[in-house]
């Protein structure tokens, strides 16, 4: 099991949530391929959008519906500063993830994160797992819980 892997799963356990990581024959990178493989609604795909911020280099954490985008302009206002584009280098040095596998769970230190209402309309949501070929369902108030995310909307 990666070092990945078992901090999502570590994650898992110690916030309480019942989840279960799966392991999925192909690739679960990208939201549209993550929902083939859960077998679920786009929109119950977490995908974990990271930015960077301007003025302090760290990264920020949006957790969004599926077929939803993030809007830059209202992303940038919840954070409070302009936000731009996070390198693969930056978010693995600050997630502990590399992209395409990025868990709202198991980061490798606190990361700033909101999270989309639309996520809160299901039972459950699938989430990436560490790895681009886990993923874990859970009921997403406990997700948001476990990475303290704010609700707020900042979908285009």
């Amino acid at each position: 099991m990666s070092k990945s892997l078992k901090r999502v799963a570590r994650a898992i356990d110690e916030a309480g949530i019942e989840a279960r990581i799966i392991e999925m024959d192909g690739s679960t990178r990208t939201a549209e391929e993550a929902a083939a493989a859960a077998g679920c609604a786009l929109d119950q795909i977490v995908k974990s959008i990271v930015f960077r911020g301007e003025e302090t280099g760290h990264v920020r954490l949006f957790l969004t519906a599926g077929g939803n985008r993030v809007c830059a302009d209202k992303a940038s206002a919840l954070a409070g500063e302009r936000l731009g584009r996070a390198d693969a280098a930056l978010v693995r040095a600050e997630t502990g993830f590399a992209i395409g596998g990025v868990s709202p769970l198991g980061l490798i230190a606190p990361v700033p994160c909101w999270i989309d209402p639309r996520l809160g309309t299901f039972d459950t949501v699938w989430a990436a797992a560490g790895t681009p070929r886990h993923i874990f369902a859970a009921h997403p108030r406990a997700i948001a819980q476990a990475c303290s995310a704010v609700e707020a909307d900042f979908v285009a």
